[in-house]
């Protein structure tokens, strides 16, 4: 049966979480390549950050709002209330990155879920656990990942040359 805990984000905010109690996971733990690899510990590990995460995005994201709407007023000033205009933008482009991050973490939290988090979508291998600590969204290899890009340039290459010859 899973447990709540009890997550605090960077502004001291609370919130609720499900963990799994039957996981005994020390406060200091990192997953280890000498242990089994996705066994319940690192499974529990990835599943925590992943939810911390998570929360201390919304958490920002709430700040953000209410902030906004804080910060509705008239400004007679034009210099000023363009430079306002612009703060604001900046500040939804950002929220509307961290949305997409929400999504990104909602769904390595369903990878956890089906147990077929930590593999590679493009190989079916293991992504390495350094890999995984750093970005634990990741969903490929970090040679899959290489490779991906690597293509991505020469398509992007290949669409400008061929954008630069119909000029």
């Amino acid at each position: 049966m899973p447990k709540e805990a009890v997550l605090t984000d960077t502004h001291g905010q609370t919130g609720v979480a499900e963990m799994n109690q039957e996981v005994f996971l020390p406060d200091n733990y990192s997953p280890a390549e000498d242990e089994p690899f996705m066994n319940e510990r690192q499974v529990e590990y990835f599943r925590r950050k992943l939810l911390k995460w998570r929360y201390e995005l919304l958490a920002d994201s709430r700040d953000t709002i209410e902030g906004l709407q804080d910060s509705t007023r008239n400004i007679p000033d034009a210099t000023d209330r363009a430079s306002e205009e612009t703060d604001r933008a900046l500040e939804l482009r950002t929220r509307d990155r961290q949305r997409k991050l929400v999504a990104k973490i909602d769904s390595a939290l369903r990878r956890i879920d089906e147990g077929e988090y930590g593999y590679c979508n493009v190989t079916g291998e293991p992504i390495s656990l350094k890999r995984l600590d750093a970005r634990p969204i990741a969903t490929m290899s970090l040679e899959a990942q290489e490779r991906h890009e690597r293509r991505e340039k020469v398509h992007r290459d290949d669409w400008r040359a061929t954008c630069c010859r119909l000029i």
